[in-house]
């Protein structure tokens, strides 16, 4: 097992967009391992390259019934239809927010071989697929709340053991509720 640390929220990686994949090689397999190992290590339901430091379009991901990783990943609402629900992110541990993301997401990207792969997501699997492209263009979910809850996820991320006192960056994404990158 290859476990990585997280790097936590303040850590620059995690607003830093990662760059593009081009080599499709055994440098990119130990990556989908690492970050797989450690995403079921942690128990989440996806874990993005950045979040272990690394500034890279990969994730993997492991929830409502599927599995994978994704390369390079986009993605599409399918409709217009939203949902609002928790969430949460290993790199701000233990703590969830309510948070307005599509519903019905269409994700496509490549595997590590480098081959083509397509992810249809409802409810949670669409949630991850967006949250995990969101780490990839340095936006993190705290991004998408409304302006009152994330003053008071910032109290409490703030109040948190494992903050560092630092001054936390909040960015706007590039992705519409209704559109890929």
């Amino acid at each position: 097992m290859t476990v990585q640390p997280i790097r936590l929220f303040g850590d620059p990686v995690l607003r830093t967009p990662a760059a593009e994949v081009v080599d499709f090689d055994k440098e990119l397999a130990t990556l989908v391992k690492d970050l797989w190992d450690t995403m079921e290590d942690q128990g989440g339901a996806g874990l993005a390259a950045p979040q272990l430091g690394v500034g890279l379009r990969v994730f993997t991901y492991h929830c409502d019934g599927f599995a994978g990783h994704l390369v390079n990943p986009t993605w599409t609402s399918v409709d217009d239809e939203t949902q609002f629900g928790e969430e949460g992110c290993l790199s701000i541990p233990g703590l969830y927010w309510d948070c307005v993301r599509a519903k019905n997401v269409v994700a496509k990207g490549w595997n590590m071989h480098g081959e083509p792969v397509e992810v249809e997501g409802t409810d949670l699997l669409a949630r991850c697929l967006q949250h995990e492209t969101d780490h990839l263009d340095g936006v993190m979910f705290l991004d998408r709340l409304d302006a009152e809850t994330r003053k008071a996820a910032m109290k409490a991320i703030r109040e948190s053991d494992w903050f560092d006192g630092g001054m936390p960056t909040i960015k706007q994404s590039p992705h519409s509720l209704f559109g890929g990158a």
